[in-house]
């Protein structure tokens, strides 16, 4: 396959994917996707009509060359104020590529530092604001459409804090980055935001890392965005090559969308420390863009790579390796994987200025996921159902003051558990959860936690012991990012998820103004409307909920889980 034969193992399925790549050839699939053909993924001239509205992020990179000497300017006006700190505010496609680039890049010298809100969880929202100066921080607040509930929270938030701050001019420390039209516009203008920055309608949320949404904070908080561009945009024309095995995004969505027609639908990521985060993005754009119509592409991402005998025959491995450089055993657990007959493919990236390449490349390949599936890769059709429960359970709040909670099905300990099954009693209903696991299925743990590190860890050794114990692949998503990203796969796609939502009683919630309920009732209204929405489509979910301290329960979960899955390896 070109000059990506070397780099390929594909074992069984290696005629398979050239027989998809030479019949996307004859179809002539890349000249059509640049002439915006949206015939490549449906027949329905409706729906045709809105995937042609959303095919701007073919040539956003060369239109956003045209916009650099503005960033810079802009960046280099904000560190003249003396900023310390840049926090971008958003959910799904507006905030994954700054929290990669911000993680891959780290602060740079004489530049403010970049965080990235993306999250309800109140000791996170309140964590950020005791870490900040508010009279040397920017606020971006980032929404497509206008309306999401998460950005619109963040930015009456903090722009009330900085009034509460006797910070001058408020507005003049608050951006918006929004689409032509959008509520956002108006609103920010009235508040006197500093910069109401307009982003292209013709771009969805999760295709426009290379837009405004990516690169905006990244430029302003010192990210040599003029290189990421000119990468992208060699990437780009490397992706108009019409002979598919020649075109590296082409022929990686060619050889994904037929891996999971043979049944390797799990997209395990192997990346190294330095461009982890670039897992989170790939999670939503693939998962969002393929989990629809029972089908899709579920990405793995943070899954540490184990022997062969864990995995089922539903895995393909995708490595990029940093520099050319890939851990020894890391490379060794690769070598055993191939030979086992799992495909393996691996990406080279030359350097962290290469995310602006890999951007592109993926979602060239996303889209041809989508086009040997037969799904429109760029409309997200579950994910309002979420949203609509969400809205229905806070009208609750507004009228009665308090979050209806559900039936406790059992408890052991510090857990309460809601939802699946008929199960009642101590954890019948988590050992009829993990009872109900089949080959080819995934466990997703849905965290509604405050990150960190002793929480990573511990979620990490639970899911591990599950891929173990059930030899099937899992997810660890925090809420309510997942509902931005794979929370579209987990009621779209396929139905082989099993999904443990972990909840936690908040130490204390904060108020958002406006509103009659603080981050905490909004961050339990979604976890409850998601679970609601997965178990309304029949999907085999349960709430666990850990009580009020967050160690000891997820020690009492995992100690749960280890115990059945002993008894299970001993039948």
């Amino acid at each position: 396959m070109g000059e990506s034969t070397a780099r390929w193992s594909l074992g069984p399925y290696a005629a398979a994917v050239a027989a998809r790549a030479a019949q996307l050839e004859t179809d002539r699939f890349v000249e059509r996707l640049w002439e915006k053909d949206s015939s490549l993924w449906t027949g329905d001239p409706s729906v045709q009509a809105t995937i042609a509205g959303a095919l701007g992020w073919l040539e956003v990179g060369a239109e956003m060359e045209t916009r650099v000497a503005d960033l810079d300017q802009f960046a280099d006006e904000i560190r003249g104020d003396g900023a310390t700190a840049v926090v971008h505010m958003g959910m799904g496609g507006s905030s994954l590529a700054p929290l990669v680039l911000g993680h891959a890049f780290g602060p740079q010298d004489g530049w403010p530092v970049l965080h990235v809100l993306d999250t309800t969880d109140p000791a996170t929202v309140l964590g950020l604001e005791e870490h900040l100066d508010l009279a040397r921080s920017l606020f971006i607040e980032a929404s497509k459409s206008g309306t999401t509930a998460e950005p619109l929270a963040f930015g009456a938030y903090f722009y009330d804090r900085l009034g509460s701050a006797l910070v001058a001019d408020a507005g003049r420390h608050m951006v918006t980055i929004t689409d032509p039209g959008s509520p956002l516009v108006e609103q920010s203008e009235a508040r006197g935001y500093r910069r109401v920055v307009l982003n292209f309608a013709d771009i969805g949320g999760r295709y426009s890392a290379l837009s405004y949404f990516g690169l905006l904070p990244a430029r302003l908080v010192g990210i040599d965005v003029a290189d990421l561009l000119h990468r992208a945009n060699r990437m780009a024309e490397a992706c108009r090559e019409p002979t598919v095995a020649e075109n590296p995004g082409v022929l990686l969505g060619a050889a994904l969308g037929e891996l999971a027609l043979q049944g390797r639908d799990k997209l395990t990521l192997v990346t190294p420390p330095a461009i982890a985060t670039l897992g989170v993005w790939l999670e939503q754009l693939v998962a969002e863009s393929t989990g629809k119509e029972g089908e899709g592409v579920l990405p793995i991402a943070g899954e540490a790579l184990g022997p062969p005998s864990v995995y089922g025959d539903d895995r393909v491995f995708v490595v990029l390796d940093i520099d050319g450089e890939t851990d020894s055993d890391v490379e060794a657990q690769l070598v055993s994987l191939a030979d086992a007959g799992h495909p393996v493919i691996r990406l080279s990236v030359a350097g962290r200025a290469e995310l602006g390449a890999e951007f592109f490349r993926w979602e060239i390949a996303t889209a041809t996921i989508g086009g040997v599936l037969g799904i429109n890769p760029f409309d997200q059709p579950n994910v309002q159902e979420s949203k609509n429960i969400t809205n229905r359970l806070l009208e609750a709040v507004r009228e009665r003051g308090l979050l209806p909670t559900g039936e406790v099905t059992g408890t052991v300990g510090p857990l309460s558990f809601y939802g699946y099954g008929e199960a009642t009693g101590g954890g019948e209903a988590l050992e009829a959860l993990l009872d109900s696991v089949t080959a080819g299925d995934y466990v997703a743990l849905q965290a509604y936690l405050t990150e960190g590190d002793e929480v990573d860890a511990t979620l990490a050794a639970i899911r591990h012991r599950l891929r173990d114990g059930l030899r099937v692949a899992t997810t660890v998503g925090y809420g309510p990012r997942f509902l931005h990203s794979t929370g579209q796969f987990h009621k779209g796609g396929p139905d082989s998820g099993v999904f443990l939502q972990i909840t936690v009683d908040d130490a204390r919630d904060v108020a958002i103004p406006g509103q009659p309920y603080g981050f905490g009732d909004l961050k339990r209204a979604q976890a409850l409307g998601d679970l609601e929405a997965l178990l309304q489509g029949g999907r085999r979910a349960l709430r666990v909920h850990l009580g009020p301290d967050t160690r000891s329960g997820l020690a009492a979960l995992a100690d749960l889980i280890d115990a059945h899955l002993r008894v299970a390896d001993d039948a």
